[in-house]
This record gives C-alpha cells, sequence and structure tokens, in this order.
C-alpha cells in the first residue's frame, strides 16, 4: 500500500489525505471503496503549479478510493506520493479562461492543474466525480455518520437562555414571581380541603337514599322505626319528625364550607391580578429586550463579517503567488499591486547587488584588449549581412536629433544624462523605442564599448541576468549569446537570444570623432530553443560611443583629463508577454538611469590610472 509521509514522519494510508493545513478534519474522511467494487483506479500526466519560481512542472497523478495523490513520476510511485487529498470536501473547479486547466481546493489548500489539452481535462473532471459519488459523500446517511445532522432545538436552546437571564434581571417581576409560588400552594391547598367536603357530602348523600329505602320498607311493614340512636324518624299516624340530624355551621367533617369558597375565590383574583402585574412588566421590557436582540445580532453580524475577510486574506496569502496572479490580461492582481510587487522585487535585488558588489571589487580580472583592427571590418559569417545592415541603420537613425517629428518625450534628465522614449503599442504590448545620451569624462569610446561588448566581465557590472553562455562565436568581432534574465515577480521570467557585434566605425574625414559601436539584436538559433519555463524577448540595442579630444596645455601629453566620450544608447525591446502598460514605462523610467550610470562609473574604475586605449 503507497503511504504519504507527514511532516512528523508518520505514514498516511492512500485512502487519507494529507494538505499543509495539517487539521484533524483534513485527516478524518471514510474510506473509499474498496478494491473488489466501486470506481477503477485512474492515473496519468497532469502539470502541477509548484511555485513562482518553477511554475508547471509534470507530474504523475492518481485517483483513487476517492483520493487524489501526485508523485515527481510512474516511476517513483514505489516510494510513496508527494502529496494527496480526499475528494470527498474538495471543490473541483474548471478554470474560466485555460481550457486545460482544472483547479482542485480543500479548505486553504489548493492544486492547480492542467492537462495536454481540454478533452483529458474533462475525462479528469468526470472521473473525479464518478469517484465523489461512489462514495456516498452528501446523502443523509452520509451527513449522519459525519456528525454533521444540525439539532432542530439548538437556535431555541438559546434563546430559552436568553430568556430566563431577562427575568432574573427584572427585581418586581422576581417578587411577583414569588407570589405566584405562594399563591399556588394555597390553591392547592384549598382544592384539597374543598374536594374533602364534596366527598363527604356524596357519602351523606348515599347514607341518607340508603336510610329512607329502609323506612320505607318498614311502613309497608306497619311497624314504627327508629334510628339506631333511639331517636324515631316516622310513626304509624303518618306524623312526620325529623328525619335527619341537622348539620352543624361547621358542615360534614367540621369544614366551614363558605369560608372555604370566599378564600378560594381571593386567593384565584390574587392569581389574576398577579398574573395581570406580570403582563405589564413583560411588555414594558419588551422594547430593551429587543434592543439588547438587535444589539446582540449586529455584534454577531460584526465577527461574522470579520472572519469571512480574515479567511479570505489568508487564502488569498496561501494562494499568492499562483499562476492566477501572473502577469497577463486575466491575472487578479492590479495594476498598482503589480507595480507595488515589481518595485519591491527590483529594491530587494539592488540591496543584494550592493551586498555582493563588495566581493566582486576584491576580484582583479584582466581583460586584454586587441587592437581596433580586428573590429573594422564585419568579418565572413552567415549573419555578416545582417550586421552590416544593423550597424548601418544605427548610424543613420540612432544619432539623429530627437526633435523634429520624432515625437521623443524626456522622461528623466539627471546632469548630463537625458533619456527620451516614444510611446508605441501593438496588440496591447509596450514597444517603446527608449534613446538616452550621456557624457563621460576620462575614458575612451572604445574602452566603453569593449567592457559593454566583453562577456568575461559582464557580470561585474550586469544586475538584471540570471546566467549567460556563448552559443556560437561567429568571429573575433560577433558572437551569439542566450541569458535568462532575475525574475521580477509576477512579471514571468524573461530569456533572449541575441547577436553581440563591436565595430569601429571608419571616420570619412579628419574631423569626425572616432566612434566605435556594438549592436545587439535577437536571432534564432537551432541550440537556444524557446522553452515554457521563460518568456522569450526581442531586442534591437545599439551603443555608440564618440571620442572626443580637447588639446593639451603647451606640449603636455593627452591625459584622461583631455578626454570626454559622448554616448548614445537606443534600445527597442518586445518584452513578449503582457505586463501593465504603466508598470513597464515606470519601470523603465528607473532602470535604464541605473544602469547607465552604473555601467559607466564601472568603466571609469576599470581604466583610471592605465594607459588610454583609442
Amino acid at each position: 500500500m503507497n503511504s504519504s509521509p507527514l511532516p512528523n514522519g508518520r505514514l498516511l494510508p492512500d485512502s487519507q489525505s494529507w494538505n499543509s493545513s495539517g487539521s484533524d478534519e483534513d485527516l478524518d474522511v471514510e474510506p473509499g471503496p474498496g478494491p473488489h467494487g466501486g470506481v477503477a483506479e485512474f492515473g496519468g500526466v497532469l502539470s502541477k503549479w509548484t511555485n513562482y519560481i518553477h511554475g508547471w512542472q509534470d507530474r504523475w497523478v492518481v485517483l483513487k478510493n476517492n483520493t487524489l495523490s501526485y508523485y515527481k513520476s510512474q516511476d517513483e510511485r514505489e516510494y510513496g506520493c508527494r502529496g494527496s487529498l480526499c475528494l470527498s470536501k474538495a471543490v473541483i473547479t474548471p478554470h474560466e479562461f485555460d481550457e486545460c486547466r482544472l483547479d482542485i481546493s480543500v479548505n486553504d489548500s489548493v492544486w492547480y492543474l492542467r492537462a495536454q489539452d481540454p478533452e483529458h481535462r474533462n475525462q479528469w473532471i468526470e472521473s473525479i466525480e464518478q469517484h465523489r459519488a461512489e462514495s456516498g459523500y452528501g446523502s443523509e446517511s452520509s451527513l449522519r455518520r459525519h456528525g454533521s445532522m444540525l439539532s432542530l432545538t439548538s437556535a431555541t436552546s438559546g434563546y430559552s437562555a436568553t430568556s430566563t437571564s431577562s427575568f432574573k434581571k427584572g427585581h418586581s417581576l422576581r417578587e411577583k414571581l414569588a407570589e405566584m409560588e405562594t399563591f399556588r400552594d394555597i390553591l392547592c391547598r384549598q382544592v384539597d380541603t374543598l374536594q374533602k367536603y364534596f366527598d363527604g357530602c356524596s357519602d351523606a348523600v348515599t347514607r341518607d337514599e340508603l336510610q329512607r329505602d329502609k323506612i320505607v320498607e318498614d311502613d309497608e311493614d306497619g311497624f314504627p322505626n327508629t334510628r339506631s340512636d333511639g331517636e324515631f324518624l316516622h310513626n304509624n299516624n303518618n306524623s312526620k319528625e325529623k328525619l335527619f340530624q341537622c348539620l352543624s355551621h361547621k358542615g360534614i367533617n367540621g369544614i366551614d364550607f363558605k369560608g372555604e369558597a370566599i378564600t378560594f375565590k381571593a386567593t384565584t383574583v390574587g392569581i389574576l391580578a398577579t398574573l395581570s402585574h406580570c403582563i405589564d412588566l413583560m411588555v414594558k421590557r419588551e422594547d430593551s429586550w429587543q434592543k439588547r436582540l438587535d444589539k446582540e445580532m449586529e455584534k454577531r453580524r460584526r465577527v461574522e463579517e470579520a472572519y469571512k475577510s480574515a479567511l479570505s486574506e489568508l487564502k488569498m496569502k496561501s494562494h499568492f503567488g499562483g499562476p492566477d496572479y501572473e502577469e497577463g490580461p486575466n491575472s487578479l492582481i492590479n495594476e498598482d499591486e503589480f507595480f507595488d510587487a515589481v518595485e519591491a522585487a527590483l529594491d530587494r535585488q539592488d540591496k543584494i547587488e550592493e551586498q555582493s558588489q563588495c566581493e566582486k571589487s576584491r576580484i582583479q580580472r584582466s581583460s586584454s584588449v586587441p587592437s581596433g583592427d580586428i573590429y573594422s571590418s564585419v568579418g565572413s559569417h552567415r549573419f555578416a549581412e545582417k550586421v552590416e545592415e544593423m550597424v548601418q541603420n544605427h548610424m543613420t537613425y540612432s544619432l539623429q536629433d530627437v526633435g523634429g517629428d520624432a515625437n521623443w518625450q524626456l522622461v528623466v534628465e539627471e546632469g548630463e544624462m537625458k533619456v527620451y522614449r516614444r510611446e508605441v503599442e501593438e496588440n496591447g504590448i509596450v514597444l517603446d523605442p527608449l534613446k538616452a545620451t550621456h557624457c563621460v569624462k576620462g575614458v575612451t569610446g572604445h574602452e566603453l564599448c569593449h567592457y559593454f561588448w566583453d562577456t568575461d566581465v559582464r557580470n561585474d557590472w550586469e544586475t538584471t541576468v540570471e546566467n549567460f553562455n556563448i552559443v556560437e562565436t561567429l568571429s573575433d568581432n560577433a558572437i551569439i549569446i542566450y541569458q535568462t534574465h532575475k525574475r521580477v515577480w509576477p512579471a514571468s521570467q524573461r530569456d533572449v537570444l541575441y547577436l553581440s557585434a563591436i565595430r569601429k566605425i571608419i571616420a570619412n574625414n579628419e574631423n569626425d570623432p572616432d566612434t566605435w559601436l556594438v549592436c545587439n539584436f535577437s536571432v534564432e538559433h537551432e541550440n537556444a530553443q524557446p522553452n515554457n519555463r521563460c518568456v522569450r524577448a526581442k531586442i534591437n540595442i545599439g551603443m555608440i560611443c564618440q571620442t572626443l579630444v580637447s588639446p593639451p596645455e603647451g606640449n603636455k601629453e593627452i591625459s584622461r583629463d583631455n578626454i570626454l566620450c559622448k554616448i548614445t544608447y537606443v534600445a527597442n525591446v518586445n518584452p513578449g508577454g503582457w505586463a501593465p502598460a504603466s508598470v513597464l514605462r515606470a519601470v523603465a523610467k528607473r532602470e535604464y538611469p541605473k544602469f547607465l550610470k552604473r555601467f559607466t562609473s564601472y568603466v571609469q574604475e576599470k581604466t583610471a590610472g592605465k594607459p588610454i586605449l583609442f
């Protein structure tokens, strides 16, 4: 029997469920149908969302005994499942937009699953529903077994407790109730007394009827009769004497019937008066009781709303980072939250970079700089014509003035550095061209372009790249690079495959400044195909560096104080996916100036005290 590992090391049978909540409720489930009956086991490969770093991963998923379990692969089933869910209380939700996806949730545990196509997704949903139906969960008997039947007296018992406490708070009402208890005792005694009287009367009437029948019989025989006490009741000449001994004023058995009747009447009048008083008191307190009830109901409503809000927030936190919060037009995160999350992630990366910068500065890398002759030609390779075309386009259009009808907008100005952009969108994707100009003292265009192009020192100044590798070396001045950028959640991770070429531009006349250029543009290569882990971005970037030299005083040699490099940086980036336009523009406005300042400061530091490289 396969088992699931629990956090404390115990093994959990497949017929039970365990999730991240760890609640006893999740473990207390009914066993599913036996191996000789019920729905057959169902299994297959589904993509499961792991986390925002690794994204979707293929897992072997098994549906058995009303329990859904998953394994890293089919071959690893013997090692036990990595998690399981009991489907009795699960909620299965087909995704609204993704036809291959279904979400299964139990309490605060949610599994995001994707099938290879909508047909397979429907098969899984049907199989899950069959297992749920076979388990019998939801019937009346099942509810009783789970202890979920509600007591019909639960509501009235709570109200009765409230009513009792309300009675105790009324002092006058308590006194009247005590009076009612006294009246009840008196009334019970009076009823007993009167009952005895009525019983005595009934016995006397019975004896009288018997005596009268006996007298009649004696008359018929012609003999006078006497009572046992010797007193005549009737004589022969039909003269009547006392037939019965007169009752005394005490009546039968010494009971004063009239007095008892008066007392009984007084008692009933007292009871009626006390009841009337009680009714008046309860009517007077009805308003206060109603107000108290309304207050308690309002308090309960607020508590329930707070509970629902807290539960919703808890679920959001537990699912935050799920696929529904990734970038995309159907993302559950709004633009403000998206920007806040991106900005927070960038701030964290900056802090990490500051800490690692100290370690980088201790490592001295020597970067040999070849002579400029090898950079003045295109070279012979299959992308040679494309490189030449891109170089000519940058030299023609990138150096044009930002004024006129170009619609460039100045977005950042910090000293000598100015950043412009033109707002362009295509199919909802931001494709804003960006142009930056900057002047750096003490370095040449050759030095700046060399450090920008050289992959040996790329990680010293580049902070957004996670890793990169050279896919192919085309020539001494052209290479194809594949690199992945650090993910900034909730945006998807990006990768880019591009050709990077460095060129020295031949001057047309002696007055033209010494000009160097690095152009990076996207290409395709069989050894670096797009994958599902990253979104492939497209780039066309050019860095043009022109060296301006001011004559030194007298016969002094040219020093770095006489050198000024004018930088023109142009970037056209297609992010390859969807993200809020306002967020992309805000990030570009923040990151491009930081990149230029960081890179130029790095080159100034590296070239300080070294011979000038023209």
